[in-house]
């Protein structure tokens, strides 16, 4: 029986160093020479859901609750849902392990359909605001959040899950697949001047567990 592989539509120039077969995906965990940051990381891979239902507040993905306000976001554990509006709201799970979908109509995995990417690390929201004129920096608004609109022209989730001193945070973005190459790229060309280079898994991953400790030290 032939497996059929799955390819990420982002292609980084980057040499790579290490790499891990999970399922039908080859992960990069690290590129040579990836520098001090900012980064960014294709996370393609990492599997996405959309829920959509005129009764969202009767759903509990993988026994977490939805976000009751348009553009609020739970972390916990390695997922993330956002809510969109009032009817849909999306499952990002962040962790290398992905849950089955449930069997509900009401979910659509969209994972071969976009494509997701981490941009992250000193000065991660001065490459963001050569891109996007989206306020990230409103005080009113505690990380993570959701914002949709234009990033780089194109329509995009944009989530900000940190936003620390100066210019430094960490931005998760999907689109529409067919954007992906142009859009990474885009990003890259942009964040030259602060030295973004592309980054494998293993740097989301370590970012992940710091940014999950933090928030498991604020919640006690």
């Amino acid at each position: 029986m032939i497996q059929i592989k799955k390819r990420s539509p982002i292609h980084f120039k980057a040499g790579i160093e290490k790499t891990e077969e999970r399922g039908r995906w080859t992960v990069v965990l690290a590129y040579k020479d990836e520098g001090p940051g900012p980064y960014l990381v294709d996370l393609s891979h990492k599997t996405r859901w959309d829920l959509q239902d005129k009764n969202l507040s009767g759903f509990n993905p993988l026994g977490r609750e939805v976000p009751v306000a348009p553009g609020a976001c739970h972390l916990q554990d390695g997922t993330l849902i956002y809510r969109m509006n009032r009817t849909q709201a999306v499952i990002w799970q962040l962790n290398a392990a992905a849950a089955e979908m449930p069997g509900e109509s009401a979910y659509t995995n969209v994972s071969d359909v976009s494509v997701g990417l981490a941009l992250f690390g000193r000065n991660a929201l001065a490459v963001v605001e050569k891109l996007c004129a989206l306020d990230f920096h409103d005080p009113r608004q505690k990380p993570p959040f959701l914002l949709q609109g234009p990033f780089s022209h194109i329509p995009c989730h944009l989530v900000l899950m940190e936003r620390g001193q100066g210019h430094d945070g960490a931005l998760l973005l999907t689109c529409s697949r067919g954007y992906a190459d142009s859009m990474a790229h885009a990003i890259l060309d942009a964040g030259d001047e602060f030295g973004l280079r592309a980054a494998g898994e293993q740097r989301f991953n370590d970012w992940l567990e710091r940014l999950s400790g933090h928030q498991r030290q604020v919640d006690r």
